[in-house]
């Protein structure tokens, strides 16, 4: 007779059920054939008397078993193991075993390496991160979006909101963004040209897939935003780049692959060129829609940074001049606000965003409604542009001095411009020095400059990164600008051993 009063174990502080610890039990028993199949299983009232249970606890459990198919019960005759639970292929589960199995799939899947980065997934105390411009998640306004959500929230006409909705976001959010964006922006669009998606980077990877096919052409800058080549390259596009200078993009060069190459979209940032931060100029602007429409392919224009400039007024994107349907414009509020706040939007012609809607439902059905809603009212009542207002400010005095400390302590080593606007430097390093080298010295100083080599996908040897500038106050700016003057002086050092 199997000992059941020594081999099963039950934890009655735990959260668990005893039922359905008992239940578990049972069931590993079974698999390692501690128990054969047509296992006959003591009565309720025998089993509670051995393990100390109350015969409903038992009766539960057997109904649970049963219930999955583990055991069959036959009235008058009792309970038993089902017959044709098949053996289960046993493996030694020491730890290193089981470690392997938690690690290693025993199946095969599509492993893509255009899809591997090298971000630290971990932050370490103590390191400084170098980023390439990300917004100051210190200063998101969080007790005010934290009363717009909650009084939202507590509404009692909510729970509407909390049922599946439309893939195209929240109505709300949409008119809001369509007059919003049409006041500061310059644009001329209804609700049907805009979705609501979750930060910029589903609104590149749906146009991506739906602008190429396999080995179609699109262009892009020789310097680049790196993400976008990726998305490009996972759709199996044909990738052509052109010269960036302190005027944008080379349009003309564009011109050039028009007329050889069958071109599908051009990807641009022309606010803000990523990673070098030029602008576009207006003479370039009116020609690249000109052959935009000459030409039939679609402007990919991805407006980051819209909102943060310094020296003088935005200047409007492509999207506010394209009479033809040809631009599809990708903003967010990640940057502006922070970027755990997933709220982009999209806006292209009806049919495009129609079609985008179909493939977002696929990836993920809809956005967070209750934050959508939040996201319209903190616009409506004027506190993102309050906010925009009051963090421009900032990051102006942060440019300021990030750059007076570069200047001042490395300028032997490193040039840059200052930036019109944004929240990153375009820095280019003296060509006796490597940023592979510069990377793995500041390492030691707690200093952490990850991906250095994605500045460059073309391999035109600028020798430059993009640092960013936003994320860091007074003390952590002149601490990131120590640490690598100490970097340098380093190098040197073994430089001259």
């Amino acid at each position: 007779m199997i000992p059941y009063k020594t081999i099963i174990e039950l934890d009655r502080a735990s959260k668990q059920p005893v039922y359905i610890q008992l239940t578990n039990q049972f069931i590993g028993l079974i698999k390692t054939r501690t128990l054969p199949p047509n296992t006959k299983l003591p009565g309720s009232r025998t089993l509670a008397d051995l393990i100390g249970l109350h015969r409903k606890t038992v009766i539960a459990c057997y109904e649970e078993l049963a219930m999955q198919g583990w055991v069959v019960s036959i009235p008058q005759k009792g309970t038993f193991v089902h017959k044709n639970i098949p053996i289960l292929q046993q493996r030694d589960w020491t730890k290193s075993v089981s470690v392997e199995a938690q690690n290693r799939a025993n199946f095969t899947f599509k492993s893509d390496p255009i899809l591997e980065r090298e971000f630290p997934q971990d932050v370490v105390e103590d390191c400084i991160y170098l980023n390439d411009g990300i917004s100051d998640e210190r200063l998101t306004p969080v007790k005010e979006l934290s009363m717009i959500y909650r009084k939202i929230a507590n509404k009692k006409n909510t729970f509407k909101y909390l049922n599946y909705g439309t893939t195209y976001g929240n109505p709300e959010l949409r008119e809001t963004l369509v007059c919003y964006l049409n006041e500061t922006r310059g644009l001329n669009i209804a609700i049907d040209n805009i979705m609501i998606i979750r930060g910029s980077q589903m609104g590149m990877f749906l146009a991506s897939q739906l602008l190429t096919e396999d080995q179609d052409y699109v262009i892009v800058g020789e310097t680049n935003y790196s993400a976008i080549d990726t998305l490009f390259e996972y759709a199996k596009a044909n990738i052509l780049r052109v010269k960036v200078d302190e005027h944008g993009l080379d349009v003309k060069a564009i011109e050039r692959l028009c007329e050889k190459y069958t071109i599908k979209a051009v990807y641009t940032t022309p606010h803000h060129h990523h990673p070098t931060t030029v602008t576009l100029c207006a003479k370039r602007r009116m020609h690249l829609l000109n052959l935009a429409k000459a030409y039939r392919f679609a402007v990919l224009e991805d407006d980051y940074d819209y909102d943060f400039h310094y020296n003088h007024a935005p200047i409007l994107p492509l999207a506010s001049h394209d009479n033809h349907g040809n631009v599809i414009y990708i903003g967010s509020i990640c940057k502006t606000v922070a970027p755990a706040f997933r709220v982009g939007y999209l806006i292209a012609p009806k049919e495009f965003v129609e079609e985008c809607a179909k493939l977002r439902r696929f990836i993920d059905r809809q956005g967070d409604a209750i934050l959508e809603l939040t996201v319209a009212q903190f616009i409506k009542e004027g506190s993102l542009d309050r906010h925009i207002k009051k963090v421009v400010k900032i990051y102006k005095e942060r440019r300021d001095l990030f750059c007076a400390l570069l200047k001042q302590e490395l300028g032997n080593y490193m040039t840059f411009d200052v930036p019109k606007g944004g929240m990153a430097l375009w820095v280019t390093l003296n060509k006796a020095y490597s940023w592979e080298v510069v990377t793995k010295v500041a390492k030691t100083q707690k200093l952490i400059i990850s991906e250095w080599h994605r500045y460059d996908v073309a391999d035109i040897k600028h020798n430059a990164i993009r640092i960013g500038f936003s994320s860091y106050n007074e003390t952590e700016a002149r601490a990131f600008v120590n640490r690598l003057k100490k970097t340098m002086t380093i190098i040197d050092k073994q430089k001259k051993e």
